[in-house]
């Protein structure tokens, strides 16, 4: 496949925008391609497959076969439609593709088929810490896309600067929330729930006013990253107002959603780890409610250094501002639920997502905002969610809704 892919870009030329980063890649992805859209034919992989196996087909535009990755019939599809898209006429001028990793050296490889335009790193933060360790190997790993990129923007908010000697090129540029970024946002006082108004900063357009419409400091710097991206690709000023305002928040990250009696639920269970916790949080503290409550599920995939990161986040929980810490699986109700309670915090803990979910329709008072969040396997705190929403036809918009899922989510919530 990775062959293929590079006779395709032999062929076609398309230019190629990479984002890798612990956390964000998803939104920070389809945020660049909202906003490339404007000028440009965007090619941009709706779901998250960003492994060695599924970045080659989803280059090209090629389906996964999700369920059926051990099925010879289905790969040979894979590889028949690889074959002819390479054939058919050039359809996109520009590709946007998330990269992501397990273990040390995943993203170095992808620099063996792939030459990236531009690249995007969103964060430093732990991910698969059963293999990296450290975040100095984090660091390592995903700063290895600029030995591979002609340009490499970073997010100076969340990628520290003692890790600047593992981006191996000098051709780089910097943007988030701070004024010490190139590219940033001045953004006016709004209502948390609904986005941001204010202006694009950068070296090449001065200020641009746009509307960012999504929640959150940490989901802004995904529309200023696409801004950034937009200017260095040469789309006018003009364009990238436009495509910032049609920039709308992934399913599962950060989304606001009705609840029942008058409630809002933020939706940010796609996963979880603990820079995404506390950013979560400090969005939902600086929402005017008669009552917030946080739903919050264990996170995976942090090794050795889990009981401590789940600690954090229950010392993250401000009694002043929260009626209630709700906890969903095991990691959260043994370290994060008691380091809650001893902050002060009334704290309830389950197993079950879906008895989590009724616990809290219970006490939810009318205008309530409710969070959710946590890791997806063992986990699934969007079914936490289906017990609050005001309609049932909403339950389209949360995460891992497919039969496949469904399947795999009742073994859990059956037991």
């Amino acid at each position: 496949m990775e062959k293929l892919v590079r006779k395709y870009f032999k062929i076609h030329h398309p230019r190629l925008v990479v984002v890798v980063g612990a956390v964000g890649k998803t939104t920070t992805k389809t945020a660049i391609a909202t906003v490339l859209s404007e000028s440009l034919r965007v090619r941009m992989e709706d779901n998250n497959h960003n492994t060695d196996l599924s970045v080659p087909p989803a280059l090209l535009g090629v389906r996964y076969p999700v369920g059926k990755v051990h099925s010879p019939l289905a790969w040979r599809r894979v590889f028949r439609a690889m074959k002819q898209r390479i054939k058919m006429p050039t359809d996109v001028d520009v590709i946007v593709q998330e990269l992501g990793t397990d273990k040390p050296g995943e993203i170095a490889h992808f620099g063996t088929y792939l030459k990236a335009d531009i690249a995007v790193v969103t964060a430093i933060a732990p991910e698969h810490m059963e293999f990296f360790g450290d975040l100095t190997a984090v660091a390592r790993e995903e700063l290895a896309v600029g030995e591979f990129s002609d340009i490499t923007i970073v997010n100076r908010d969340d990628v520290d600067e003692k890790y600047a000697e593992y981006l191996q090129t000098d051709k780089v540029s910097t943007y988030g929330a701070d004024v010490a970024a190139e590219y940033y946002f001045e953004y006016e006082e709004d209502d948390p729930l609904s986005g941001f108004n204010g202006h694009f900063i950068s070296p090449e357009l001065g200020r641009v006013p746009a509307r960012v419409g999504l929640i959150g400091v940490h989901n802004l710097k995904a529309g200023i990253a696409a801004a950034a991206v937009a200017t260095k690709l040469g789309l006018s000023a003009e364009q990238i107002s436009r495509g910032l305002g049609k920039i709308k928040p992934v399913p599962g990250r950060m989304n606001v959603l009705c609840g029942v009696r008058g409630t809002s639920i933020i939706d940010d269970t796609y996963n979880s780890s603990p820079s995404a916790v506390k950013a979560a949080l400090q969005t939902l503290y600086q929402v005017e409610a008669p009552q917030r409550i946080a739903i919050l599920g264990s996170m995976n995939e942090l090794g050795e250094t889990s009981p401590a990161a789940h600690a954090e986040v229950g010392e993250m929980c401000d009694p002043t501002l929260l009626e209630y810490v709700v906890t969903i699986g095991p990691m959260a109700e043994q370290y994060l639920a008691p380091a809650a309670k001893q902050k002060g915090n009334r704290v309830k803990s389950f197993i079950n997502p879906v008895e989590a979910g009724a616990f809290v329709n219970k006490i939810m008072q009318p205008g309530a905002v409710v969070l959710a969040k946590g890791s997806q396997n063992g986990v699934f705190a969007e079914e936490a969610i289906k017990v609050l929403l005001r309609t049932t036809a909403d339950e389209t918009k949360l995460v891992r809704q497919s039969v496949e899922w469904m399947r795999l989510k009742r073994k859990l919530i059956d037991k």
